[in-house]
């Protein structure tokens, strides 16, 4: 599986969702899975990755949580338990996680 961490530069929420990536997958038994984390600096780059807003965490190329796609370097919201926030929680992404398709 490939991790990637999507994010615009100066993101405030980055640290936690890397943090959130890295404990679900550790308690999902993937701890040699990297959180490639991956820079979008322009537009144009947002839209040719299918960015929903800093940050996105993509499995393999599938956003965790799909929304639409922005073409702007603008942040993102996570409806969680406890309201909105700036990233998923490490149980949102264990779930989103366990619901992928099996890989052959």
């Amino acid at each position: 599986m490939k991790v990637e961490l999507l994010h615009i530069v100066d993101c405030p929420n980055t640290d936690i969702a890397e943090a959130n990536a890295r404990a679900a997958l550790d308690a999902l038994g993937l701890g040699g899975v990297a959180v490639e984390l991956v820079t979008i600096h322009t537009e144009a780059e947002a839209a040719s990755l299918g960015f929903g807003g800093s940050p996105t965490l993509l499995a393999d190329g599938v956003d965790l949580f799909p929304t639409s796609p922005v073409q702007a370097l603008a942040c993102r919201v996570y409806t969680t338990e406890n309201g909105f926030a700036g990233a998923p929680t490490t149980s949102q992404i264990e779930r989103a996680i366990r619901a992928l398709p099996e890989q052959a």
